[in-house]
Formats: structure tokens, sequence, C-alpha cells
């Protein structure tokens, strides 16, 4: 009976060892793994990669109808864990919209970076933070930071066309895992050039602590305003001066229904496409830019996960489906 007992702990101590010994494997593997390049990790896979940014992962929610007298649009985030601002991650819950035809998007970024007064000037990397920006109507006229009010002396500004004609405003924000919420609302309407216009104020909400932050405003023309049929939300990853080579961080994503003036709007369909190229809102005809396919979108009652993760071969039929949201 002893030496059965003796066999027993031997047999458990082994196979103890042995689990350590697979763990260990297994995490060094994991750490080579993060240690290479997104290029080399798709070349692996046959892939070859283009410069950044990359979208892993775009969704839309189509409309049953355009919304008049657009006052606020309101969307929750869900981030699961920390990314730190060794990497460059661009969260947009407002990936794409447009209120009287003018386009317009805004969301959290790990590193946000800009000019540090209102005039082109040396450009400044603030670390994580929240961005609004908005195009001109046609994208090719240039629209000036006239167009760009800040809240704060450390508010960054833009105004430039290397991604369109557009103006932008900044701020640095400390978002971590949690919930948020990302809004703008409109302000009060001014006359700018000899025509009616209306100042947009961008906002973030801790919802856990119920502090709300304000960013700064856009100007737009007009002063009724109609919100398009449709808008998207993405998640990116880009390149700046500081980190033109970001990796890609592990992290789940939630993004919520769009609440505009309040109310949850009713949806027509809503999808998720993966792309392959990306064509600039600007240029004529497809800009080759291969993304990384490393994410995943699930439908999750009214919310869509984007789940980010290690790269991989997408089928190409899957590279859109649509989100069954509930």
């Amino acid at each position: 009976m002893k030496q059965l007992l003796l066999n027993k702990k031997k047999t458990l101590g082994q196979f103890i060892l042995i689990k350590l010994l697979l763990s260990y494997i297994f995490s060094c593997a994991v750490s080579a793994d993060e240690k290479k390049s997104p290029e080399e990790l798709a070349s692996a896979l046959g892939v070859k990669l283009n410069s950044r940014p990359w979208h892993l992962a775009n969704i839309w929610w189509d409309f049953e109808n355009k919304i008049e007298n657009f006052e606020s649009l309101e969307i929750d985030i869900t981030i699961d864990r920390d990314v730190p601002e060794s990497y460059n991650l661009y969260i947009a819950p407002c990936g794409s919209a447009k209120i009287n035809g003018m386009q317009f998007y805004g969301g959290i970024q790990t590193n946000i970076n800009g000019w540090k007064n209102m005039r082109k000037g040396k450009r400044v990397h603030s670390g994580k933070g929240v961005i609004f920006s908005r195009w001109s109507r046609d994208q090719k006229t240039p629209i000036g930071l006239d167009h760009v009010q800040t809240v704060t002396k450390a508010n960054l500004v833009e105004s430039a066309g290397y991604e369109g004609e557009f103006a932008s405003v900044r701020r640095p924000y400390q978002w971590e895992k949690g919930e948020y919420t990302w809004g703008i609302t409109k302000s009060r309407s001014v006359q700018h050039k000899g025509q009616e216009a209306t100042w947009f104020t961008c906002w973030i909400k801790d919802d856990q602590l119920g502090t709300r932050t304000e960013i700064g405003s856009l100007l737009f023309e007009g002063e009724d305003f109609t919100f398009d049929a449709s808008m998207s939300a993405f998640v990116e990853v880009y390149a700046t001066s500081k980190l033109p080579n970001s990796h890609i961080p592990e992290v789940n994503v939630g993004f919520g229904m769009p609440r505009i003036n309040g109310k949850k709007i009713p949806l027509k369909a809503a999808s998720a496409y993966y792309p392959k190229t990306v064509s600039e809102p600007h240029e004529p005809g497809p800009k080759e830019r291969l993304s990384p396919d490393c994410a995943n979108v699930i439908a999750d009652g009214e919310q869509c996960i984007v789940k980010v993760g290690r790269i991989f071969r997408r089928d190409e039929k899957n590279r859109s489906h649509a989100l069954n949201l509930k």
C-alpha cells in the first residue's frame, strides 16, 4: 500500500513537471511571437503588409431613415484591458458620419499628436487622448483652424490635407480598461464668413466615475442639420513619427448602439467589414494598403465586439458579414 502511494505521488509529480514544462515552452513561443513585427508574422503566412494605418475592422450601422434636426451623437465604448502607449491604437466609435453631407469622425487614441498652438508648428506627442476631426465639404478645399475651438492649454490641434482637407481638435485623456461614452453635442450658432455656422462640442464620459470631460469644438457650416442614414466605427493601428512601426495589441473593444438626439435609432442593418485595401476619401480609386487580418467582430445583444488578436489568413468569403444585433 505504501509503495502504491509512493508511485501515485511520483506519477503526479511527473505530470506536474510535464505540465510546467509545456507551459514554459508555450510561454516562450508566445513571447517570441510578441517580439516579431506584424510584417514578420504576416510574412510567415505568405502575406505582405503595406504601410500603416491598418483598419483592422469596420462596423457599419444602416438606419431606416436620415435623422433631421440633429443635436447630438453618443456611443458607448467598452475596453477589456489596458493598452499601453507603446502601441498606436485608434478606437473610433465614430469612424465615419455625415451631417448635411459633411464628414467627421472621432474616438480615443493611445498616442495623440498635433500642434500645441493655434497655428502650424512643431508636432507634439501627448500620449493617450481623445480626438474629433472633420473634413471640408469636398475634402479638397482647405479648412483652417478658425474651425477649431480649444478648452485648455493642453489641447492639440491640426489643419492639413494629407488625408483630405481636415481640421481637428485633440485633448490628452488617460483612458484605460473600462467603460466610456464618446459624443458630440450641438452648441451655439455664429456668423462665419458671412454665413450661418454652428459649433459642435466633443466630450468623453467615464461611465464608472460618472465624470464628463470636454475635448473641444469644431465649426460646421449651417444652422439646421440632418444626420446621414448610416455611420461606421473602426479599430485601427496607425503610425506616428514617434512610433512609426507599432505592433498590434490584443484587446477586445465593444461599441454600443449609436444614440442620436438621446435615442437609439431603428436599424435597417448592421455589418462588419475587414478591409483588404483602403480607399482614401479624397483619392480616386483604391490605395493599396493591405491590412493584417487579426480581428473578428461578433454581435452581443446591442453591442458589437471587436476581438483583436494574432494575425491569421481570412477566407475571402468572410471579409464581410451581417451583425444580428438585438
